[in-house]
């Protein structure tokens, strides 16, 4: 089936687990997988990728091959596939704009950001390097609140012709003005805001489904989640938090059967201990009446390794990018955007995205005539890109 080429924006936590992925599950080719929840897509495998180009402004990063700079500080997850032979590629040095926060560059120990004193790229100078290197799929990795550096490098997709997989919570695949743009291009887009395997936010939907589907009244509920990597303490910066919270609770108000009021519902980043490293800890608590009005409550608290925990899924919507670009297929792809973002353009269960994700695999007609309420969701696209176009 041949190869995916794909370029990457940011080299942090992610960026080294997916590596690491695509490598443990290329050596490992004749066994038996486990952890994905896709072994193979179209014909590929998770090992069919290639990191053509990867992006940073991290000194300790740019000018390193991108086999060695995935481990450099301040990185922090797991090895679980170290002793990597160099690729080939170097870290080059990215656009800056707003794609780390300020308060990074004084930090105490070793997450200290380290700007690189290098020259960063035109708009002309990246779209050229994913047109020379035939880069199929960018990945954007930046970190949670860089709106105009993630805005910088879609428009370097559109005007590539690469497919843009968008894993942070800077909404682009859920702008309407934006996901015209890639439609009218004829370049597909996964996005916004990548869900974990297993993480809070999935966990949490489920719950609050599970809840809905066995008659519980949901009176309030919260996820509070701390971590010591970069990406919280990024986000101690509570201004570059906006979007993050509107896109974990948005998935998680999506599956309630009445829309909870503002105050009784919190669903957000709390803080960053630095010692728990790449390890990212959620606690959920859900308060109910069951049957005859009785009062319930669940409390859980869940554990995992953040950044492996995301990589399984991003090579999955590495994988749906290229199907439709075999298939000829632009604008948003909504089936995959449902299954593995938190802030799709339209908001379905878990269950149904999931069916049909497996059948936009299959090649059947799955999108958006399929989906619920399209009337309401295309009158309020409607809405929004008017208003946009008066500003």
């Amino acid at each position: 089936m041949g190869r995916i080429k794909v370029a990457i924006v940011g080299v942090g936590n992610c960026t080294s687990s997916l590596v690491q992925g695509i490598y443990y599950y290329r050596q490992n080719k004749d066994v038996e997988p486990i952890g994905l929840m896709h072994t193979e897509i179209g014909g590929f495998k998770a090992g069919d990728v290639d990191i053509v180009a990867a992006y940073d402004i991290d000194k300790r990063k740019v000018g390193q091959d991108v086999n060695q700079a995935i481990f450099a500080e301040p990185n922090c997850t797991i090895v679980f596939c170290g002793d990597l032979p160099d690729c080939g590629v170097k870290v080059k040095m990215g656009c800056v704009l707003d794609g780390f926060s300020e308060h990074m560059a004084n930090y105490e120990d070793k997450y200290t950001f380290l700007l690189a004193d290098a020259q960063e790229p035109t708009k002309a100078e990246v779209i050229k390097t994913l047109r020379e290197t035939g880069a199929e799929v960018l990945m954007n990795y930046l970190p949670v609140g860089s709106e105009e550096a993630t805005r910088f490098y879609a428009e370097c997709a559109l005007e590539a012709g690469v497919a843009f997989v968008n894993n942070i919570p800077v909404f682009i695949a859920s702008d309407p003005v934006w996901a015209r743009r890639f439609e009218e291009k004829n370049i597909p887009i996964i996005g916004d805001d990548i869900k974990a395997q297993l993480g809070a936010t999935i966990t949490h939907r489920t719950l609050m489904d599970l809840f809905r589907k066995r008659g519980v009244k949901i009176e309030r509920t919260y996820q509070l989640n701390t971590g010591g990597n970069s990406d919280f303490l990024n986000m101690l910066n509570r201004d570059r938090l906006a979007s993050k919270k509107e896109s974990k609770t948005e998935a998680v108000q999506a599956v309630t059967k009445n829309r909870l009021e503002d105050e009784n519902i919190h669903v957000g980043p709390s803080d960053h201990v630095p010692w728990q490293k790449d390890n990212k800890v959620c606690f959920i608590r859900m308060e109910g009446k069951l049957f005859g009005d009785v009062p319930m409550n669940l409390e859980m608290r869940l554990s995992v390794e953040d950044s492996p925990n995301s990589a399984g899924v991003a090579i999955d919507s590495i994988r749906c990018a290229k199907l439709a670009l075999q298939r000829g297929i632009g604008g948003v792809i909504h089936a995959p955007s449902a299954y593995f973002c938190k802030h799709p353009p339209i908001q379905i269960t878990d269950d149904e995205a999931y069916r049909m994700t497996e059948s936009f695999i299959k090649g059947d007609k799955t999108e958006i005539a399929f989906l619920p309420n399209k009337k309401a969701i295309v009158k309020e696209d409607k809405r929004r890109i008017a208003a946009a176009s008066d500003e």
